[in-house]
């Protein structure tokens, strides 16, 4: 394949090009998937390309990886097959016996799972504040052993909003490393290194991917000494994106750009029409001016993104009666595809975390708004508040 820098051009062609130069050999303007397990060395060590065996490199992955690193602004991008294998290589990579981690309270329940359960068993602790009350987050940091803050914005599901760059600030006044999952926003709302973070996780699963047909995960970070320990996590523990995941991806970022601005827009209409619904409690959407992270969202997002979730007044039996009843909405866990899906969080997506400090109130439904027709959206969720009202 053959490519230029892309560094200077704009966000919407660099998801398009970077890493996606011609095929010389065809002239095919779309890169050929490579589902090759390994490759044909010009004598002993003599690497084409620097590749030699797929777990340690190949050529779709390597595009996806550069146009990652390039949407988010980093120097190093690398895929996993999961969003949970990225995050365990960083935590891998960056952790050691009795370090800690402070997290925010609505983190997701499987960043929480993974942390408390798996690195707890090897003895990593970990401590969960709210965010978005710096002096908590100050207070937390100074704690001994303290080396990763981990933050999420907008959080699953509850939309809080924390500060990047204030956050970014406290983490390196105190010595320590700071993480941004950036899967609910995508770079093309939000650049969390840009702000002053460390390293960018995602799920690659959610909008980065943006049809539902694959699972995987990324890391995005500057190039150093800790981007080559996640590499060699990558490499040594195997936990890589494949070719078909890797090349499925990169044609889900293509259209990235155009489709955030749909989600976002029918999101902030959908949010607006609920809001003083008899049936509705309370709305949680960054684009509302009555949410209270309003104004950071605005300041560190270009759009307030697809993931809206509504708080039912009736309670628990109203929040099932309504995650149930939608027709166009369809019941299912992730987000981010282009499809409008709907779900129940305390026993789906969060179940893991219930009985914790993370636990989400039963009264909670969670919509990842498509790019369907609008008004069929709201069609359905009036009709399906009717079962409930």
């Amino acid at each position: 394949m053959t490519d230029h820098d892309h560094a200077a051009d704009g966000f919407a062609t660099r998801a398009i090009r970077s890493g996606q130069g011609f095929d010389p050999t065809t002239g095919a303007v779309v890169p050929p998937i490579y589902q090759s397990s390994t490759f044909v060395q010009e004598g002993i060590g003599g690497l084409r390309g620097g590749y030699e065996y797929g777990r340690s490199g190949n050529p779709t992955r390597t595009s996806l990886e550069t146009v990652l690193a390039a949407l988010e602004g980093g120097e190093r991008g690398l895929a996993f097959a999961s969003g949970l294998a990225a995050e365990d290589a960083l935590l891998r990579a960056a952790l050691r016996p009795g370090d800690r981690v402070v997290l925010g309270d609505d983190a997701y329940g499987g960043t929480h799972r993974l942390i408390e359960r798996i690195h707890g068993e090897w003895g990593v602790r970990n401590t969960t504040v709210d965010l978005g009350y710096l002096e908590a987050v100050r207070a937390a940091l100074s704690v001994e052993g303290t080396r990763l803050l981990w933050v999420e914005t907008p959080s699953n599901p509850l939309m809080k909003i924390s500060d990047i760059a204030a956050l970014a600030g406290l983490g390196h006044e105190a010595g320590v490393l700071v993480v941004v999952d950036n899967t609910f926003a995508s770079p093309a709302l939000q650049q969390p290194l840009s702000l002053g973070a460390d390293v960018v996780v995602h799920s690659t699963t959610k909008y980065l991917g943006g049809h539902s047909d694959v699972i995987g995960g990324a890391v995005v970070l500057h190039d150093g000494e800790l981007a080559e320990r996640v590499a060699f996590q990558q490499f040594a523990a195997g936990a890589v994106a494949a070719p078909m995941e890797a090349w499925l991806t990169v044609r889900g970022i293509k259209t990235l750009d155009v489709r955030l601005q749909r989600h976002s827009e029918n999101a902030q209409a959908i949010a607006e029409r609920l809001v003083g619904h008899p049936a509705i409690e309370r709305v949680y959407y960054p684009g509302l001016p009555s949410h209270p992270g309003h104004d950071v969202a605005a300041r560190q997002m270009s759009r307030f993104g697809g993931m809206l979730s509504v708080a039912l007044r009736a309670g628990a039996d109203a929040a099932r009666a309504f995650a149930e009843s939608t027709r166009v909405f369809q019941l299912a866990e992730s987000l981010g595809g282009v499809e409008s899906l709907i779900g129940y969080p305390s026993e789906m997506t969060h179940a893991s975390v219930r009985g914790t400090a993370l636990e989400v109130p039963e009264n909670i439904v969670r919509l990842s708004v498509g790019i369907e027709s609008l008004e069929d959206l709201i069609a359905d969720l009036e009709q399906a508040l009717d079962h409930v009202s």
